[in-house]
């Protein structure tokens, strides 16, 4: 497969990121030396995808804290540390592995905090770095897990991006489509384009299109036209949050696929990592969804499309019952919605 950009990475005490805002036209990177600098980039977008803003968040907890250790003490280093972990859990509500990562980054912080400021920010950059690589083997565990999914649905639609953009490599929803196209079997991925944002057009045709998977971009309302002439086999979306009863979170529109799958009689599934998983939450009417600002639909590239002053609503994620949902695909194995609460 050739190599993808990658979204989030650790170099000399600096969180590179890169800016998914400006592709596919341009590849560009922020180095964000400062914590200001990685919320902004979770806030505004140039870093998304859950497991790709859990790893940021971990990293960013930490970024720019190497000088301030060396005149603190453990407890000053602890205060910061927890009103670190506040700010930046505060950039984006919905994904649960912003928090996920945050809560456990203090584990360590809580467990070692009399160690010493230098060597307790050390274990917290290996602590970060742990979460990354973890997520690395979590990326092929669900490729695995989904590997015959595909196999047997070659023909497949998907919606915004849960591939390698999303994550360390590889994906969440595209990681199975990965590994069977690795594996010599022939797919075709029908693309939503995702509207307000276009992350399907901006980010998931570029993907799959570099790496030679076949794929066919599409509005988000063709999807239901598209399936009525047997082109789909299956769905596979990716979620950023499923709660304990098997509903789950993911960008808005998604839910509008389930429901059409439960019309034409198609599987619809769902690939996460186990970390997105929120067992604390029971059932979907619980999450707190995202709003963002009104500009998103009123505007395409800076340009109004609207009538300004015209009254917007605009929930970046919707949530999909577990009475629509086929299967879980994560890293724990193809799972059902009974299956949560006993992993």
């Amino acid at each position: 497969m050739t190599t993808l950009p990658i979204s989030v990475s650790w170099q000399a005490d600096t969180v590179r990121i890169l800016d998914q805002r400006l592709l596919p036209g341009r590849e560009e990177y922020l180095d964000c030396r400062d914590i200001e600098q990685v919320f902004t980039a979770i806030k505004t977008l140039s870093v998304r995808g859950a497991p790709a803003i859990g790893i940021a968040a971990a990293y960013g907890l930490v970024v720019g804290l190497g000088a301030a250790a060396k005149v603190s003490s453990s407890e000053h280093l602890m205060k910061a540390l927890n009103e670190r972990r506040d700010y930046l859990a505060s950039a984006r509500p919905t994904a649960v592995n912003l928090v996920w990562a945050l809560d456990r980054m203090m584990s360590v912080a809580n467990s070692f905090e009399d160690i010493g400021a230098e060597k307790l920010i050390q274990c917290l950059i290996q602590e970060a770095e742990t979460i990354h690589t973890e997520d690395k083997a979590s990326c092929r565990a669900i490729g695995e897990a989904g590997y015959e999914v595909v196999k047997r649905h070659p023909r497949l639609l998907t919606h915004c991006n849960a591939g390698s953009l999303a994550v360390s490599e590889l994906g969440t929803a595209l990681a199975p489509m990965y590994v069977a196209h690795q594996r010599g079997i022939e797919l075709h991925v029908f693309v939503d384009e995702t509207r307000p944002l276009l992350q399907g057009a901006r980010l998931t045709a570029f993907e799959l299109g570099r790496a030679g998977i076949n794929r066919t971009l599409i509005t988000d309302n063709m999807a239901a036209h598209v399936m009525s002439e047997g082109k789909v086999d299956a769905v596979i979306v990716g979620a950023d949050r499923v709660v304990a009863n098997g509903d789950a979170a993911n960008k808005i529109g998604t839910m509008n696929l389930a429901i059409l799958c439960q019309h034409f009689n198609l599987p619809f599934y769902i690939a996460c990592p186990w970390s997105t998983v929120d067992l604390s939450t029971q059932k979907g009417d619980e999450i707190l969804i995202e709003e963002r600002g009104s500009e998103e639909i009123t505007q395409i590239d800076g340009h109004e499309t609207a009538e300004q002053n015209t009254p917007v609503y605009n929930p970046a994620f919707d949530v999909t019952p577990h009475a629509l949902i086929t299967g879980y695909i994560t890293d724990r194995g193809l799972l059902t919605a009974k299956d949560l609460l006993d992993h």
